[in-house]
């Protein structure tokens, strides 16, 4: 980066170029997580090993100022599921924040983002018996499966990550 400034002595100016270059840490500079959390694409998400319904995920991803992990994309993807890979040390069957509750077949973020992506097991969606939210890793595939809100399994929580300040 180059700066120019003037100062004044006497009646004369002087002019000093000051060329400065600084190693910019992007990682310090970026968008930050508190500790727990992973940063993955400016958001900070989280593993949560305790079994819970769906909705008392949600609500415990809320009193961290989060919620139940959206998806944007499919690196995104394979970067949660590494996160639980890490954490649980297999891809365990997980809640992320995708829900049709509200209305069926109409697939919501409870972020509040779009579904845009997906990555539905072969056969799912398929509705069966109110399976009205989205767990991942269905039996080892990886992939995505609509299952009964109550049953209890661990889940993925999401913000996003904190600007640095100053």
């Amino acid at each position: 980066m180059l700066s120019t400034s003037t100062t004044r002595s006497s009646n004369r100016s002087l002019h000093v170029n000051c060329l400065f270059s600084a190693e910019i840490n992007l990682e310090k500079r970026s968008p930050y997580c508190s500790s727990g959390w992973t940063r993955i694409n400016g958001r900070c998400f989280r593993y949560i090993a305790t079994p819970m319904s769906w909705s008392r995920a949600e609500k415990n991803c809320r009193s961290m100022n989060a919620n139940l992990a959206s998806v944007q994309n499919i690196g995104e993807y394979y970067k949660i599921q590494k996160l639980i890979l890490m954490r649980s040390n297999k891809y365990t069957e997980t809640w992320i924040g995708g829900s049709d509750a509200q209305q069926e077949r109409l697939w919501l973020w409870s972020d509040g983002t779009p579904f845009r992506f997906t990555f539905w097991c072969s056969g799912k969606p398929n509705n069966l018996r109110t399976q009205n939210c989205l767990r991942m890793n269905y039996r080892g595939q990886r992939c995505w499966a609509d299952f009964q809100c109550y049953y209890l399994r661990p889940s993925v929580c999401a913000k996003k990550a904190w600007p640095i300040l100053g």
